[in-house]
């Protein structure tokens, strides 16, 4: 039996596994699992819950977000449907309308529906007429683009 200096206990050395206390120490500390000396830095385990936690939580965001991004994105393209839609209505009619003339790319016209039956493409604007116009409704004002489709500018 020997005497710790520490706390003044006797240790009973034949106890002591050696085999066990060298299973301790290492030739590379900086390889272990745990501390090697009281000044070590502090190692503590990781809360792996809160980790995949925190990690379900940002990608839930993320995608949250891009479905928003997309969903605007499907707006537009609805939008934008919607209008080459209107277009495309709006050219057929004039197509089928009496016209008068030979229309312009990017000139102003005016589409009016007769009191009898149909339409017509005119030169003349709404308030150019005076105080009567001779149609039944003003339909809308009209641009001749390229594509030889109309672009509706206003309409009533």
């Amino acid at each position: 039996m020997k005497t710790s200096k520490s706390t003044g206990t006797k240790v009973d050395l034949s106890t002591i596994d050696l085999e066990k206390e060298r299973e301790k120490i290492t030739d590379f500390p900086g390889l272990i699992q745990f501390a090697h000396s009281v000044g070590s830095a502090l190692i503590k385990p990781e809360d792996k819950g809160r980790i995949k936690g925190n990690a379900v939580a940002a990608m839930h965001d993320q995608t949250d977000r891009q479905f928003h991004q997309l969903y605007d994105q499907m707006q537009t393209l609805v939008n934008q449907a919607n209008l080459l839609k209107e277009r495309v209505n709006v050219s057929e009619r004039i197509y089928q309308a009496d016209i008068g003339f030979t229309p312009v790319i990017n000139n102003i016209y005016h589409l009016y529906k007769r009191k009898k039956k149909g339409d017509v493409l005119s030169m003349v604007g709404p308030k150019e007429w005076g105080k009567k116009i001779p149609f039944e409704d003003y339909v809308a004002e009209v641009r001749l683009m390229s594509d030889h489709t109309w672009e509706v500018r206003t309409s009533s």
